[in-house]
């Protein structure tokens, strides 16, 4: 049975503008799972219903069992880490840590207790009598998320909470998360818009756009496999070709070529394929299935490799190459398509 249940989750604001819509989604007890989609798709939107600062219009939210649709936020023993790191500026490290177990009126001892584990569970130990002012956003942010751990909660609940990092603090700062995450066996919920920091922190991951999960599973099968196009394009797919069935389980596009793939349909479907996964050929080698022809018009330069915008007769194809065969805008390409990295959405 799942922890955290939410089911048929509705909301509408101004009683007109939908934001989710009969939203559902379980989480294990102890995972970690994003909510992954650009601007405006519903992702904190769905955090702040869980949190409970939200009340959806339809449907349940269970945590345990409980059903907590309507239970007020501050009785729902939830953490909540955001992107700002609201940190109380005229109290120390540990004065901040403290203040909730304080509002519970835990004894003395408790308090001591609970605030030096968790220092030394985010290694905040050193810097427990500093003020925020005297704290870097790395260290900033891990005693806003040591704040949320300390009361124990059944949920931690975590909204971007890395984006007024750097690149390096960013880094540094999911690895933090997910090591005290499991150190903990907390079940977590995280909002971002960025895909590299979800995939690389997530149990599983919900893929969302318009108010609804396009696709729910583990980082590497939506990578390798997503289920939509809004996915693929999402998370960094860039060439789509309309196939027809043909004969013999192949694919036909629009310009006659045949192309395979390892999954079969007996309808039209959508192929897409990275950049990165596209063989550059000599123009002077003989065509097959799966291959394309076309000439170079735009290159780019992106450090380890060219990315290469070529026309094909099935429009405009992004193709990655290595830096040892380098190729000019004009030139004549041969692009090889591996069936085994066309994924029909």
């Amino acid at each position: 049975m799942s922890f955290l249940d939410l089911k048929n989750i509705g909301v509408t604001y101004d009683k007109k503008t939908r934001i989710l819509q009969e939203l559902n989604l379980s989480i294990n007890k102890g995972e970690l799972v994003s909510l992954l989609g650009p601007s405006g798709c519903g992702k904190t939107t769905t955090l702040r219903v869980i949190a409970g600062l939200i009340e959806p219009s339809e449907g349940t939210l269970t945590v345990a069992g409980e059903d907590m649709t309507k239970i007020p936020v501050h009785k729902r023993n939830f953490g909540l880490v955001f992107q700002s790191y609201a940190l109380f500026p005229h109290l120390t490290v540990r004065e901040n840590i403290a203040f909730g177990l304080k509002l519970r009126k835990e004894s003395t001892e408790s308090v001591d207790r609970k605030v030096n584990a968790i220092l030394d569970s985010t290694h905040l130990g050193e810097f427990a009598d500093r003020y925020p002012r005297q704290l870097s956003g790395g260290q900033r942010q891990r005693v806003a998320l040591a704040r949320a751990l300390v009361i124990e909660p059944k949920l931690l609940l975590l909204d971007e909470p890395l984006s007024n990092l750097d690149a390096k603090l960013r880094i540094g700062m999911r690895v933090e998360i997910k090591r005290i995450q499991k150190e903990l066996g907390i079940t977590s919920v995280f909002v971002t818009h960025d895909q590299e920091e979800c995939f690389s922190i997530s149990d599983k991951v919900a893929v969302m756009n318009k108010g609804v999960i396009e696709q729910y599973d583990t980082p590497e099968n939506i990578y390798k496999k997503p289920a939509t196009e809004f996915v693929a394009r999402f998370i960094g797919f860039e060439n789509f070709i309309e196939l027809e069935p043909a004969a013999n389980g192949m694919f036909k596009a629009k310009d006659g070529s045949l192309f395979k793939a390892e999954e079969s349909s007996d309808r039209p479907a959508l192929g897409t394929i990275r950049p990165d996964d596209i063989e550059i050929l000599e123009s002077s080698s003989e065509k097959t299935s799966n291959m394309v022809t076309g000439r170079v018009m735009v290159r780019t330069f992106l450090g380890k490799s060219y990315q290469y915008e070529v026309e094909t007769a099935l429009g405009k194809i992004i193709v990655n190459g290595p830096d040892k065969y380098v190729k000019e805008p004009g030139d004549e390409l041969l692009l090889n398509l591996p069936s085994n990295k066309i994924i029909l959405v």
